[in-house]
């Protein structure tokens, strides 16, 4: 198996206990743990304004990723409640970045950026490195709200053990 090795969301994205990789720590408190993060491919495009270069980014692709080999279950803990819950984390995740789509539009889509460089080969190369690092930064931004999310859906499902709320968040997810 891949050191990279993810599973990317979809609308048929279910996570079975066979895709927790990693060796549990008996030392925490929790019974399961989903990696998720979110990467980003996207392109981009520089073009002569005035006489100065600039760059325009034309689409960015987020990919919410459920990573099996940093997630991990207590198995003498394991049920359906329980992956259920940990299905919710990785719908959660999935239904932040679709309401960041927006964010990413306003910020990057119809804009024009300055960039830097001596000559056309430079200009083009800083534009991918400052365009990926732009992103990249609000993406971290998504992440953030992500962990804060991931804390309160937690505490409101009592880690899945609430059923009533666990079912109020699994209704909301089916939507996605």
């Amino acid at each position: 198996m891949s050191e990279n090795y993810v599973i990317s969301w979809t609308n048929d994205s279910s996570l079975k206990w066979s895709d927790f990789k990693a060796e549990l720590n008996p030392a925490v408190f929790e019974d399961s743990y989903s990696a998720i993060k979110y990467s980003f491919t996207w392109t981009v495009n520089s073009d002569k304004v005035n006489d100065k270069i600039v760059f325009l980014i034309d689409s960015i692709k987020i990919v919410t990723e459920f990573h099996p080999l940093l997630s991990w279950f207590r198995e003498s803990e394991s049920n359906d409640n329980l992956l259920k819950h940990e299905q919710g984390h990785f719908d959660l995740a999935e239904m932040l970045r679709r309401d960041h789509d927006v964010v990413f539009e306003k910020k990057f889509y119809d804009k024009v950026f300055d960039t830097r460089g001596q000559n056309e080969a430079q200009r083009k190369q800083f534009a991918k490195i400052d365009s990926g690092k732009m992103i990249s930064n609000e993406v971290d931004k998504l992440s953030l709200i992500l962990a804060k999310k991931r804390k309160e859906y937690d505490v409101e499902t009592e880690y899945g053990q609430n059923t009533k709320n666990q079912t109020n968040y699994t209704d909301i997810f089916k939507n996605l």
